[in-house]
């Protein structure tokens, strides 16, 4: 046990990434200051799911721990579309949730944004169009911003966020 904590006092933590660090402390402080000039302060997203493997929304909930909090830079998901300003999509666009979708959307106070995030609402996703699929998103919804990976990393959301919020 000594051994160990003489190579780490001598080493440091070996787990840091000074230069992610540096590249998330610029990205949080560019999200912050675009919510709180373009919302006031507060984005409110309501995270749809129509159709996916949940790993995206495993990803979403990074977004929540201490390491990205996006609740101190003024974003936070809502249970409802009524309280929302942007829809995040995720998911393969399945015939039983598109009409459900469309609702959850046109519920959303105007004005309104769609993100889709992942693979499979723009169909790059490795599913073959079958019966039960009704995708690509973009046929059903106005997509503002696509957040593509499978699944995106938490750090590539909050880029994606970012770009988002650089183009409104």
């Amino acid at each position: 046990m000594i051994k160990f904590w003489n190579k780490r006092i001598k080493y440091g933590t070996l787990t840091e990434n000074e230069n992610l660090d540096a590249e998330l402390a610029a990205i949080k402080k560019e999200i912050k200051s675009s919510v709180k000039k373009k919302f006031a302060g507060s984005l409110a997203i309501r995270m749809v799911d129509s159709g996916s493997c949940n790993a995206c929304e495993a990803e979403c909930n990074a977004l929540a721990n201490p390491y990205y909090d996006l609740e101190r830079l003024g974003i936070h998901f809502v249970a409802s579309p009524r309280h929302a300003d942007v829809m995040l999509l995720s998911g393969i666009m399945t015939f039983n949730m598109t009409p459900h979708v469309k609702d959850a959307y046109e519920q959303i106070p105007e004005p309104k944004w769609v993100i889709s995030i992942g693979d499979c609402p723009v169909m790059t996703a490795p599913f073959e169009k079958t019966y039960a699929i009704n995708a690509p998103a973009e046929n059903h919804l106005p997509i503002t911003h696509h957040i593509a990976g499978c699944p995106p990393s938490p750090l590539e959301i909050m880029q994606g966020l970012l770009e988002f919020l650089r183009k409104i």
